[in-house]
Protein backbone atom coordinates (compact mmCIF):
# COMPACT_ATOMS: atom_id res chain seq x y z
CA UNK A 1 0.00 0.00 0.00
CA UNK A 2 1.11 3.33 -0.88
CA UNK A 3 1.22 6.11 1.60
CA UNK A 4 0.19 9.57 0.43
CA UNK A 5 1.02 12.55 2.53
CA UNK A 6 -2.12 14.71 2.63
CA UNK A 7 -0.82 17.15 5.21
CA UNK A 8 0.49 19.81 2.80
CA UNK A 9 -2.73 19.66 0.82
CA UNK A 10 -4.87 20.08 3.97
CA UNK A 11 -2.58 22.82 5.11
CA UNK A 12 -2.95 24.57 1.75
CA UNK A 13 -6.72 24.13 1.82
CA UNK A 14 -6.87 25.56 5.38
CA UNK A 15 -4.83 28.62 4.33
CA UNK A 16 -7.09 29.16 1.33
CA UNK A 17 -10.17 28.98 3.57
CA UNK A 18 -8.54 31.37 6.06
CA UNK A 19 -7.71 33.78 3.23
CA UNK A 20 -11.23 33.45 1.84
CA UNK A 21 -12.66 34.07 5.33
CA UNK A 22 -10.42 37.13 5.80
CA UNK A 23 -11.42 38.52 2.39
CA UNK A 24 -15.10 37.89 3.11
CA UNK A 25 -14.75 39.41 6.59
CA UNK A 26 -12.99 42.45 5.15
CA UNK A 27 -15.65 42.72 2.43
CA UNK A 28 -18.46 42.48 4.99
CA UNK A 29 -16.71 45.04 7.21
CA UNK A 30 -16.28 47.44 4.27
CA UNK A 31 -19.89 46.86 3.19
CA UNK A 32 -21.11 47.42 6.78
CA UNK A 33 -19.04 50.61 7.04
CA UNK A 34 -20.41 51.79 3.70
CA UNK A 35 -24.00 51.06 4.80
CA UNK A 36 -23.39 52.75 8.16
CA UNK A 37 -21.92 55.78 6.36
CA UNK A 38 -24.88 56.00 3.98
CA UNK A 39 -27.36 55.68 6.85
CA UNK A 40 -25.42 58.31 8.81
CA UNK A 41 -25.44 60.69 5.80
CA UNK A 42 -29.15 60.05 5.20
CA UNK A 43 -30.06 60.64 8.88
CA UNK A 44 -27.94 63.82 8.99
CA UNK A 45 -29.65 65.02 5.82
CA UNK A 46 -33.07 64.38 7.33
CA UNK A 47 -32.03 66.19 10.53
CA UNK A 48 -30.75 69.17 8.53
CA UNK A 49 -33.95 69.29 6.46
CA UNK A 50 -36.06 69.19 9.64
CA UNK A 51 -33.95 71.92 11.24
CA UNK A 52 -34.47 74.09 8.15
CA UNK A 53 -38.22 73.48 8.37
CA UNK A 54 -38.12 74.35 12.09
CA UNK A 55 -36.24 77.60 11.39
CA UNK A 56 -38.75 78.48 8.67
CA UNK A 57 -41.66 77.75 11.01
CA UNK A 58 -40.05 79.81 13.79
CA UNK A 59 -39.71 82.77 11.40
CA UNK A 60 -43.32 82.39 10.29
CA UNK A 61 -44.51 82.06 13.91
CA UNK A 62 -42.59 85.23 14.84
CA UNK A 63 -44.22 87.08 11.92
CA UNK A 64 -47.68 85.83 12.93
CA UNK A 65 -47.06 86.82 16.57
CA UNK A 66 -46.08 90.32 15.40
CA UNK A 67 -49.28 90.48 13.36
CA UNK A 68 -51.29 89.31 16.39
CA UNK A 69 -49.69 92.08 18.48
CA UNK A 70 -50.61 94.63 15.80
CA UNK A 71 -54.17 93.29 15.68
CA UNK A 72 -54.48 93.52 19.47
CA UNK A 73 -53.15 97.07 19.39
CA UNK A 74 -55.65 97.95 16.64
CA UNK A 75 -58.49 96.34 18.62
CA UNK A 76 -57.49 98.33 21.69
CA UNK A 77 -57.41 101.51 19.62
CA UNK A 78 -60.78 100.60 18.13
CA UNK A 79 -62.31 100.06 21.59
CA UNK A 80 -60.90 103.41 22.77
CA UNK A 81 -62.31 105.17 19.73
CA UNK A 82 -65.71 103.51 20.16
CA UNK A 83 -65.76 104.53 23.82
CA UNK A 84 -64.94 108.11 22.84
CA UNK A 85 -67.62 108.05 20.15
CA UNK A 86 -70.17 106.81 22.69
CA UNK A 87 -69.21 109.58 25.12
CA UNK A 88 -69.48 112.16 22.35
CA UNK A 89 -72.87 110.80 21.28
CA UNK A 90 -74.10 110.87 24.86
CA UNK A 91 -72.86 114.43 25.29
CA UNK A 92 -74.49 115.45 22.01
CA UNK A 93 -77.81 113.93 23.03
CA UNK A 94 -77.66 115.55 26.51
CA UNK A 95 -76.45 118.95 25.31
CA UNK A 96 -79.87 120.62 25.11
CA UNK A 97 -80.96 118.90 28.32
CA UNK A 98 -79.47 121.49 30.68
CA UNK A 99 -81.22 124.30 28.81
CA UNK A 100 -84.54 122.47 29.00
CA UNK A 101 -83.95 121.72 32.68
CA UNK A 102 -83.32 125.35 33.60
CA UNK A 103 -86.28 126.46 31.52
CA UNK A 104 -88.51 123.87 33.16
CA UNK A 105 -87.36 124.87 36.65
CA UNK A 106 -88.45 128.44 35.94
CA UNK A 107 -91.80 127.33 34.45
CA UNK A 108 -92.69 125.05 37.35
CA UNK A 109 -91.90 127.52 40.15
CA UNK A 110 -95.13 129.11 41.40
CA UNK A 111 -95.24 132.62 42.79
CA UNK A 112 -94.00 132.82 46.37
CA UNK A 113 -91.42 129.98 45.96
CA UNK A 114 -87.76 130.38 45.21
CA UNK A 115 -84.87 127.89 45.17
CA UNK A 116 -81.79 128.40 47.30
CA UNK A 117 -79.82 125.33 46.16
CA UNK A 118 -79.99 122.92 43.26
CA UNK A 119 -77.93 119.72 42.75
CA UNK A 120 -78.07 117.35 39.79
CA UNK A 121 -76.48 113.89 39.83
CA UNK A 122 -77.30 112.03 36.65
CA UNK A 123 -81.09 112.07 36.40
CA UNK A 124 -81.56 112.75 40.12
CA UNK A 125 -82.32 116.32 41.19
CA UNK A 126 -82.26 117.80 44.68
CA UNK A 127 -83.79 121.21 45.25
CA UNK A 128 -83.76 123.29 48.39
CA UNK A 129 -85.79 126.40 48.70
CA UNK A 130 -88.13 128.67 50.60
CA UNK A 131 -91.84 129.22 50.14
CA UNK A 132 -94.37 131.58 51.65
CA UNK A 133 -96.52 128.61 52.73
CA UNK A 134 -96.79 124.83 52.64
CA UNK A 135 -99.54 125.14 50.04
CA UNK A 136 -97.11 126.78 47.63
CA UNK A 137 -94.69 123.83 48.08
CA UNK A 138 -97.60 121.50 47.24
CA UNK A 139 -98.36 123.57 44.15
CA UNK A 140 -94.69 123.32 43.14
CA UNK A 141 -94.84 119.51 43.49
CA UNK A 142 -98.00 119.38 41.32
CA UNK A 143 -96.27 121.52 38.69
CA UNK A 144 -93.32 119.10 38.69
CA UNK A 145 -95.70 116.15 38.17
CA UNK A 146 -97.32 117.94 35.22
CA UNK A 147 -93.96 118.81 33.67
CA UNK A 148 -92.60 117.16 30.51
CA UNK A 149 -89.02 117.21 31.81
CA UNK A 150 -89.43 116.59 35.57
CA UNK A 151 -91.08 113.71 37.36
CA UNK A 152 -91.56 111.96 40.72
CA UNK A 153 -91.34 114.84 43.20
CA UNK A 154 -90.60 113.61 46.72
CA UNK A 155 -90.62 116.02 49.64
CA UNK A 156 -87.85 115.15 52.08
CA UNK A 157 -88.03 117.96 54.60
CA UNK A 158 -90.31 120.89 55.17
CA UNK A 159 -90.04 123.10 58.20
CA UNK A 160 -91.57 126.38 59.09
CA UNK A 161 -89.34 129.12 60.50
CA UNK A 162 -90.07 132.67 61.62
CA UNK A 163 -88.19 135.44 59.88
CA UNK A 164 -89.03 139.07 60.68
CA UNK A 165 -92.59 138.46 61.94
CA UNK A 166 -93.45 136.22 58.96
CA UNK A 167 -93.39 132.47 58.57
CA UNK A 168 -91.37 130.83 55.81
CA UNK A 169 -91.45 127.15 54.82
CA UNK A 170 -87.97 125.81 54.07
CA UNK A 171 -88.02 122.60 52.07
CA UNK A 172 -85.85 119.94 50.47
CA UNK A 173 -87.34 118.22 47.47
CA UNK A 174 -86.11 115.40 45.20
CA UNK A 175 -87.24 114.79 41.64
CA UNK A 176 -86.05 112.91 38.59
CA UNK A 177 -85.19 114.27 35.19
CA UNK A 178 -86.91 112.67 32.22
CA UNK A 179 -86.73 113.27 28.52
CA UNK A 180 -90.08 113.58 26.79
CA UNK A 181 -90.73 111.42 23.80
CA UNK A 182 -89.78 113.21 20.61
CA UNK A 183 -91.96 112.75 17.56
CA UNK A 184 -90.28 112.18 14.21
CA UNK A 185 -91.16 115.68 13.02
CA UNK A 186 -89.51 117.31 16.06
CA UNK A 187 -86.48 114.97 15.95
CA UNK A 188 -85.66 115.73 12.33
CA UNK A 189 -85.50 119.50 12.87
CA UNK A 190 -82.23 120.59 14.54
Amino acid sequence: MAYINLLPWREKKRKEKQQEFAVLSAGVAVLAAAIWGLVHIQVNGLIDAQEQRNRFLEKEIAMVEDQIKEIKALESTKENLLARMNVIQELQSNRPLSVHLMDELVRTLPDGVHLTAFVQKGNSLQMQGEAQSNARVSAYMRNIEDSEWLDNPVLDVIETVRVDRSRIAKFTLHATLKQPRVTEDEGSNP
